[in-house]
């Protein structure tokens, strides 16, 4: 399976007809966030996001409200809003946490990942906007990342975790044990399971 994998367009439009482009090459499309600015043309973005005829799972940003994407994104058929939620889509397990921003851990992330079970042959997907503590992807100056979702990626061990946020790591990859971690920025990148 392909994914196309983005973050942080922040409503530029040349950016999504680009992705519009490379999306042709995968089989599903991930948003980690921040595809507003600060919700501005959300309905346009979403809509251009639907009409590419993939399956588009997405999280919603610091720029975004999770209850106006949702209301948002409601009756696009293929945008599937995965904040909270868990997707299984041909033997991958799709986990999405959305919103954040520079906060060290989520109780709300915390609370919700320990309501999840997995068995051993799930192969995890994790969907965050803000990037996991303690990697190359969360480091300015200092990791700026998420210490719950680092937990989550300890104990579970995900395939991928994409996320977004800072533009400054944009396009950068590293590991956590077996984990590939990478924010691919707006360019997006296609990465194959």
């Amino acid at each position: 399976m392909k994914l196309l994998v983005f973050s942080d367009v922040h409503g530029d439009m040349k950016a999504v007809e680009a992705l519009r482009k490379k999306a042709r090459k995968a089989d599903i499309v991930v948003c980690a966030g921040d595809f507003t600015f600060f919700e501005n043309k959300m309905a346009t973005v979403l809509g251009k996001l639907n009409s590419f005829g993939k399956k588009v799972l997405l999280v919603h940003g610091n720029h975004e409200n999770a209850k106006n994407v949702a209301r948002t994104a409601k009756g696009l058929k293929n945008i599937s809003f995965i904040h909270k939620r868990v997707e299984q889509i041909n033997g991958h397990v799709f986990v999405g946490h959305g919103g954040e921003g520079f906060s060290s851990e989520s109780r709300d992330f915390d609370s919700f990942a320990s309501k999840l079970k997995f068995s051993k042959a799930d192969r995890i997907i994790l969907v965050t906007h803000q990037p996991a503590h303690g990697t190359e992807v969360d480091f300015i100056w200092d990791h700026h990342g998420n210490k719950s979702y680092r937990k989550f990626i300890a104990k579970h061990r995900p395939l991928l975790a994409a996320c977004g946020h800072l533009h400054e790591t944009q396009g950068m990859e590293d590991r956590i044990g077996r984990t590939r971690v990478i924010n691919p920025g707006p360019k997006g990148a296609i990465i194959e399971l």
